[in-house]
């Protein structure tokens, strides 16, 4: 009896036993399993699905062009799609806030540039901070804005035209388009740091402008190449000055900066740069960042941007960072001495 009784207590404990091993077994599966997705999660290689990228400007436009020329390379160099969506809108708002709603994953990504610089300053409330709300990944190209003149003008150089201003204060004109644009800023700065009295007229777009030009209703305009190009090549416009040192290579035969022209210290760079919303994951801005100083070197985008006047160019986030703090800086100046009214 004491045997048989010895027998059932060993059983009942070796399944007691075998029991809590069980549980302990299937715990640690359903553990490992539950751990799995984070794990793999963790290790998934950026990026796994397409990437949008949100340009503030309409289709067709040069910051447009270009986006959608990095964003194909960027698509063969990463292995998934970068989507360029538009959202036009004043200050980039719209753009901002929609690339502000999206989580902060790596999945959605904006180009700012120097008019989100510009914007700053301009706005009494931007609903958003380019310093704050955004990280930066890279700059996608530099490029500068030209002074051109009617082709039949006297005005061989931008030193004849700022003499006759001199000469005739207040009866030359130079035409830009919208208020608080780059091109209209730039001339707004050619006229603060000469001190010459010229009337800028802004204009709806550049065509409009440029008509105006061509009648001889403004003896002068200032616009980004790509909107000057058809004039140049038809020999209906002649380039005076560039505002930096990109565009007097982009066209035809060179041309002086504005510095170069007698105007020391005078410099407009215009930029376009890649963001991420605030809190994506550094690991993920180092993918992008280095496929884009892969993507941007490549001799034939660089050829394809050079021909919109653009000269393609990565950077580091820092260097971006430095540059959209120097520029609000900058145009916050340009703007009070101007007495441009915020909007």
């Amino acid at each position: 009896m004491v045997r048989a009784g010895r027998g059932k207590s060993l059983q009942l404990n070796s399944y007691k036993a075998s029991r809590r091993a069980f549980v302990a077994g299937s715990l640690a599966a359903a553990a490992f399993a539950a751990f799995r997705p984070r794990a793999a999660r963790a290790q998934a290689k950026y990026p796994e699905r397409p990437v949008r990228i949100i340009v503030p400007f309409g289709p067709g436009g040069v910051a447009d062009v270009t986006t959608r020329l990095v964003g194909e390379k960027l698509g063969d160099k990463l292995g998934q799609r970068f989507v360029v969506e538009n959202m036009p809108g004043a200050g980039g708002i719209i753009a901002a806030r929609a690339a502000l709603g999206a989580p902060p994953d790596g999945y959605t990504i904006t180009l700012l540039t120097n008019g989100t610089a510009i914007s700053v300053p301009l706005f009494k409330s931007l609903p958003f901070s380019p310093l704050k709300d955004f990280v930066p990944i890279s700059s996608v190209g530099y490029f500068d804005c030209v002074f051109a003149v009617n082709a039949a003008s006297e005005f061989k150089t931008m030193k004849d035209f700022l003499d006759a201003a001199r000469a005739k204060p207040g009866a030359l004109n130079i035409g830009t388009i919208n208020v608080g644009s780059t091109q209209n800023l730039s001339a707004e700065l050619l006229k603060s740091m000469t001190g010459v009295n010229f009337v800028i007229i802004p204009f709806r777009t550049s065509p409009e402008a440029l008509i105006a030009l061509l009648r001889n209703d403004v003896q002068m305009v200032v616009d980004f190449p790509a909107a000057l190009q058809a004039g140049l090549s038809d020999h209906k416009l002649r380039p005076v000055a560039a505002t930096g040192p990109v565009s007097a290579h982009a066209v035809e035969g060179g041309i002086p900066t504005v510095a170069d022209a007698g105007v020391p210290g005078y410099e407009v760079k215009s930029w376009n740069g890649l963001y991420a919303r605030a809190g994506t994951p550094k690991a993920d801005l180092d993918v992008l960042n280095h496929a884009l100083h892969e993507v941007l070197a490549d001799p034939e985008l660089k050829r394809r941007a050079g021909e919109l006047g653009i000269d393609a160019k990565a950077s580091s986030p820092d260097e971006m960072q430095a540059q959209m703090r120097a520029d609000i800086d900058k145009w916050a100046k340009v703007i009070a001495e101007a007495h441009i009214p915020q909007q």
